[in-house]
């Protein structure tokens, strides 16, 4: 049986809109040479993007939020990576293209993070697209962020679509999680980061996608 036509599209940020490892990365090798380290290759990196400051600390320090001394190592790398939130950061390849088909298709998009209202508004304004986004939900914008479903649930309701119409598109196994939760079908984003735990074929996404423009057939 066909599937239903997609009344609107939900993206993930890091990771699946947007290629933002390399000023992630960045940060994180910044704080590495003001504690006396040598900075870590960006391929050693780019797999814990995904989980933001957590992973990336833990990456590059060895520690995690329940160790001492993470409160510090963390506020410190978000410092830096404020400090250059869009330097090198960029849609990934074809991104662009099916942003563009969606809106001439007059189907609606919007992006839902884990990442902090304080980085996500700024990026998107750097990126051009604060303004062509129909809703932009932060981990700080609901009680709980993902894989709770609270985010792509406020998200369909500013894009004015039933949940069941939309489409979550993701590459961490939390954003798989949280469309199931939410009832929108999921789409995992194999071209992104996919974090270090479970290989994606296993997260029950209802599609991979290996480029963006793959997402076009699926709508």
């Amino acid at each position: 049986m066909n599937e239903p036509r997609a009344r609107g599209v939900l993206f993930d940020l890091d990771g699946t809109l947007a290629d933002t490892a390399p000023d992630l990365g960045g940060a994180l090798n910044r704080l590495r040479i003001e504690r006396g380290l040598p900075e870590l290759p960006a391929d050693t990196l780019r797999p814990h993007t995904s989980a933001g400051a957590r992973g990336l600390i833990g990456a590059g320090f060895g520690v995690t939020p329940e160790d001492a001394g993470y409160t510090e190592l963390a506020d410190r790398f978000l410092t830096l990576y404020a400090a250059a939130i869009c330097v090198h950061t960029r849609l990934f390849d074809g991104m662009g293209e099916v942003l563009t088909r969606l809106e001439q298709a007059a189907i609606p998009w919007g992006v839902v993070t884990n990442k902090a209202a304080r980085f996500t508004v700024p990026l998107m304004r750097e990126l051009g697209l604060h303004e062509r986004a129909a809703s932009i939900v932060s981990g700080d914008s609901v009680p709980v962020p993902k894989p709770d479903p609270a985010g792509l649930r406020l998200a369909a309701s500013e894009l004015g679509v039933e949940v069941r119409d939309c489409i979550y598109v993701g590459d961490d196994e939390r954003d798989i999680q949280a469309a199931r939760a939410a009832g929108m079908r999921s789409v995992t984003a194999a071209f992104g980061y996919l974090g270090c735990a479970r290989h994606h074929s296993e997260w029950g996404a209802d599609h991979t996608i290996h480029h963006p423009l793959e997402l076009l057939p699926l709508l």
